[in-house]
């Protein structure tokens, strides 16, 4: 038997209770259909076979779990921060337990390579023990001392808040929003990606199944035009959390804008990999490789836009296609695959469609750009050689395994062209001279940038993008600053003088 074929076996094991009962949501503690009844499917893109149905949640479901929220906040936000931190930890423990199941059933509902989900539940594990070990600290406070008061400030959490992942590895950013929102004292009514439901149903279960008390998690499965709408709309929910594109984000925005609601985004980008001339070669060229065609290249922090100098150009760029084409697409649950089919039909039609507007740009296609099969959505990782940055393939973000290479010949031309987008999420730059990595980072317009590295995320750094790439700060504390207010006590120190007024 390969490792393939035991594999699918062990699939099927942990899918079969969805085949048999679909996804339904989970509000106030309950497995619940829709209020509507209604239901979609959700499909592999593997072979587009039915996965299972799922709940189709709407505006009266998002109602009820907002309630839910509302209702369970009190009792959570005052649990002592030591019970709430066994839960917590409670949690990270059931998703080591069922980390196997989590990712098989990523790998199948979203296309991603084993070798990559494989640690998708490790790493949302160690989110919910980060934050698990920061909840006794979450309501730290200063001390500051005037003339007349002894000012003290504290934390709260901010109440019910609403939680929106995407498709692109929905596990992981599952943990990454929710395991700080419940370690602040929050609630959480979360929607998950309708391409993705299936690990979100299981992450829920395990929170409930740590003694996570009942309306303090819900789950409410549903389409962006009505669950999600009702989400960023709903005057109880008080903040939303959003992972996904940037045109989206803006919609949140003006969605929650008539009540006032605090939003984090983190959404798209369009990332420069800047490789300078006295580069370690080697190094760069494995780093760029992995960042644009792991995870399918579906994945915001991208490197989809490689600025290579163009003394060393032509040779970079021969040894990039030679490994490009190298790259191994298959089935996700295979071992030795590196590359995965794209999440739906929806997403392979929009990368697919550049491989045309790449050639009508007049950029060459030196690597790919064509579908793998006739079953699935499979594409061939793709290098577009010959661009610049007046072209759609240098701005638009692709998101997918698909990488366009724009030569510089100066210093001041690259930090032109890598700032020449409305994102600004992450930048990479390779040099061994480290006075021109602190004057390039300088001005490099992202959230977050590494020097000789590929993004090696520390989980108590701030992770977040400048300009269309989002609102906001993940990350250690900077996650508490999002989910709880700032509250400032005043002591007087003695009898001041205080005016008086009509005496």
């Amino acid at each position: 038997m390969t490792d393939l074929t035991a594999n699918i076996e062990k699939l099927n094991g942990y899918l079969s209770r969805f085949r048999d009962t679909g996804i339904q949501n989970l509000i106030g503690g309950q497995t619940r259909p829709a209020l509507s009844s209604a239901t979609f499917e959700t499909t592999s893109p593997v072979d587009e076979s039915l996965i299972c149905t799922v709940a189709r949640g709407g505006a009266a479901d998002i109602d009820a779990a907002a309630a839910a929220a509302k209702a369970a906040f009190p009792a959570w936000r005052d649990m002592p921060a030591l019970e709430r931190k066994k839960i917590l930890h409670n949690i990270a423990d059931g998703i080591v337990a069922r980390a196997e199941e989590i990712a098989f059933c990523e790998c199948w509902d979203t296309g991603q390579a084993l070798r990559f989900m494989s640690k998708a539940a490790l790493r949302g594990a160690e989110n919910f023990r980060f934050f698990a070990d920061k909840v006794t600290a979450a309501r730290d406070g200063q001390q500051l001392q005037s003339p007349t008061l002894m000012n003290v400030t504290t934390r709260v959490p901010i109440g019910p808040v609403g939680v929106i992942t995407p498709w692109n590895t929905p596990f992981m950013l599952s943990t990454w929003k929710i395991a700080p929102a419940l370690a602040a004292g929050c609630t959480v009514v979360h929607k998950p990606a309708e391409f993705s439901p299936l690990t979100a149903r299981i992450l829920a279960e395990i929170a409930h199944e740590a003694g996570l008390p009942d309306g303090v998690w819900n789950l409410v499965n549903g389409f962006g035009e009505d669950a999600g709408k009702a989400l960023t709309e709903h005057p109880d929910i008080r903040a939303i959390a959003f992972v996904g594109e940037s045109k989206t984000g803006s919609m949140i925005m003006k969605q929650g804008a008539d009540t006032l609601k605090r939003v984090h985004f983190e959404l798209g980008g369009k990332n420069p990999v800047v490789v300078f001339e006295d580069a370690d070669l080697d190094r760069a060229l494995d780093a760029a490789i992995f960042m644009i065609y792991s995870l399918n290249g579906e994945r915001c922090t991208s490197s989809s836009r490689l600025l290579v100098q163009d003394t060393i150009a032509e040779e970079f760029e021969a040894k990039l296609i030679e490994r490009v084409n190298n790259i191994k697409v298959g089935h996700p649950l295979d071992p030795a695959t590196e590359v995965g089919p794209l999440i739906h039909k929806v997403h392979f039609d929009k990368v697919t469609s550049y491989f045309d507007i790449a050639r009508t740009d007049g950029a060459t296609v030196a690597a790919g750009g064509e579908r793998v099969g006739d079953t699935g959505w499979f594409v061939r990782p793709t290098l577009f050689t010959g661009a610049d940055q007046s072209m759609t393939i240098a701005n638009e973000e692709i998101f997918g395994p698909v990488l366009t290479a724009i030569r510089f010949a100066t210093e001041d031309e690259a930090l032109e062209i890598a700032n020449g987008t409305e994102y600004g999420l992450t930048g990479y730059v390779w040099t061994q001279d480290i006075t021109r990595a602190l004057r390039f980072t300088d001005k490099l317009e992202a959230g977050m940038i590494w020097v000789n590295s590929e993004n090696v995320r520390h989980l108590p750094t701030p992770f977040g993008g400048v300009k269309a790439s989002g609102i906001g700060r993940d990350g250690g504390d900077w996650s508490f600053e999002f989910y709880m207010e700032q509250k400032h006590i005043g002591f007087a120190l003695g009898q001041h003088s205080i005016p008086r007024l009509g005496a």
